[in-house]
């Protein structure tokens, strides 16, 4: 059978997934890709007729779980389509499963996930989805893009209720997703371009394709003040035995009581060039796994803070242990330090993009 990946596209109101769908299926069928394309379920369940504005209950309940039913299945089907292709595939969801979640209550979602004979953990935590984007609201950050003009279907008005609306739709389908081993955030930045071109690295490299060696912003900080609303993990990253010019981690993160574990392999293939293949293993996999830890570096423990700020993706890392009192903030999609909207509650105490010391690995070492 071919190699599919199944790939979850999604965000808050405004965030710019028409124009990354399209420029997903150009690019990739350009590469010799079967690109299949699952349509946003929500939209044809209310161009079918159903209103999630109703006052009558019964008709509400039915609407979402029609929704759930609707997306699991057509996904499913499009798999079965895929399967008979002989060249590579990629399947990518307009939304998925968990995006339902993000807009009724924890009660209606227990209730439809056990009617439809799934769970939480099944969606957000199983290997349903290979990779999930979330391409930030232009809401949040990006406001003087934020229009309703190229969705009918849309309540969030460009005014401030409106953009508060849409900012905290946003923040709910990041958490809906959070704990999902490969879920990425897409910033909101001055160039719309750099927002799609990085949709198309990061299913670049869930498809194994060699990848442009990139820096990503990297400082040194101090907390001031309180931190907005965050998704906490606790992280454990070991380093295994490997051969020259690769790199193989292994890593636990655990979030709301949910445990993912992670191997990466990260091999140089050039100077700017490198190919990173990341799978998720299971406990008893991963207590075999650290049989292969390096003796000569220790295991990276710390706790990640993640948030939006003004419409860019922050991840704060506090590190324990033998390198406790350590704090780092780390930028995703943002191109240079004049692109940076330095949150209020921090204060930078040194620029270390590219600083090889204080990559992970080298963090790692024992002195």
């Amino acid at each position: 059978m071919t190699s599919i990946k199944r790939i979850v596209l999604t965000g808050g109101p405004c965030a710019g997934k028409t124009t990354a769908l399209v420029r997903i299926n150009e690019h990739f069928s350009a590469l010799g890709y079967k690109v299949f394309m699952v349509p946003e379920v929500p939209t044809m369940i209310t161009q079918a007729g159903w209103n999630y504005l109703t006052d009558n209950k019964d008709f509400y309940y039915e609407g979402e779980k029609v929704i759930l039913e609707t997306q699991l299945e057509l996904e499913d089907k499009v798999m079965r389509l895929a399967q008979t292709c002989t060249e590579p595939c990629v399947i990518v969801c307009d939304r998925g499963a968990m995006d339902i979640s993000a807009y009724i209550s924890a009660e209606m979602w227990n209730e439809l996930t056990e009617a439809c004979h799934t769970s939480t953990e099944e969606l957000r935590m199983g290997q349903r989805y290979d990779a999930v984007l979330h391409l930030v609201s232009a809401a949040d950050g990006a406001e003087q893009f934020y229009t309703t003009a190229n969705n009918a279907q849309r309540y969030e008005q460009a005014d401030e209720a409106g953009l508060a609306i849409a900012r905290e739709l946003d923040r709910k389908v990041i958490e809906a997703w959070t704990g999902h081993p490969h879920l990425r955030v897409i910033n909101n930045g001055e160039d719309f371009e750099e927002k799609m071109n990085r949709v198309i690295r990061e299913i670049s490299a869930v498809l194994g394709l060699p990848q442009p060696i990139k820096e990503e912003c990297k400082y040194i900080v101090r907390i001031t003040g309180e931190l907005p609303p965050c998704t906490e993990s606790e992280i454990i990253q070991t380093y295994l035995v490997a051969e020259p010019g690769t790199e193989v981690r292994l890593r636990r993160r655990s979030t709301n009581g949910n445990v993912v574990n992670i191997h990466t392999t990260r091999k140089r293939l050039s100077p700017t060039e490198e190919l990173v293949t990341e799978r998720q293993v299971t406990n008893a996999l991963y207590e075999s796994l650290l049989k292969q830890a390096d003796p000569y570096r220790r295991s990276i423990m710390k706790r990640r803070r993640s948030f939006i700020y003004k419409g860019q993706f922050f991840e704060l890392d506090t590190y324990e242990g033998d390198l406790q009192g350590l704090v780092i903030l780390e930028t995703k999609g943002i191109a240079c330090y004049a692109d940076l909207k330095v949150p209020p509650f921090l204060n930078i105490v040194e620029d270390i993009t590219g600083r090889t010391d204080y990559y992970n690995a080298n963090l790692a070492l024992r002195k």
